[in-house]
């Protein structure tokens, strides 16, 4: 049966996703830990990689405060912070539900304050160095440069998908 309602928000989403890939907004970011990488994707394009430096544990999803691995699953890009200690930053929404649930079961902090962002502000002249480690509490960290093309990319209620 056919229905206007369904036919309308339908058309919405197709219009919304084209203007978006027009744009050079991003739909989704990817982020590949294995890898090093992160992706801007739009309608299931890359738009743009970037290489990242994580956490200072990288393997394994982040459990617990301190324990300096970036997280892994599917969350928001809910902030956007120019006002940051590091060159812009973009808040990830860990913890979820299931990493609350899982630290308090376990009696401890999941942790939080996870973002994508550039340097620390004031080193970026370490980046060519930084950037081939994982110096990271957790984050996701690109040079400045590129955190000012992942910034005009995304927008706040972006989901961020975040791989082993």
């Amino acid at each position: 049966m056919f229905s206007w309602k369904r036919a309308i928000i339908l058309a919405s989403i197709t219009i919304t996703a084209s203007l978006a890939h027009a744009s050079g907004k991003a739909d989704l970011v990817v982020v590949n830990k294995a890898e090093r990488q992160l992706l801007l994707m739009s309608r299931g394009q890359v738009l743009k990689q970037f290489k990242v430096a994580l956490g200072g544990n990288p393997v394994g999803h982040k459990r617990r405060e301190g324990d300096q691995r970036t997280p892994e699953g599917r969350y928001l890009l809910d902030t956007k912070k120019s006002d940051s200690g590091y060159y812009k930053a973009i808040h990830i929404s860990y913890p979820n539900g299931a990493d609350r649930l899982r630290a308090r079961l376990g009696g401890f902090s999941p942790g939080g304050a996870i973002m994508i962002h550039g340097q620390k502000n004031g080193f970026d002249w370490l980046t060519l160095i930084a950037q081939n480690l994982d110096w990271t509490q957790g984050c996701i960290a690109v040079k400045n440069e590129e955190m000012d093309e992942v910034w005009a990319a995304v927008d706040a209620g972006t989901p961020i998908l975040i791989n082993p």
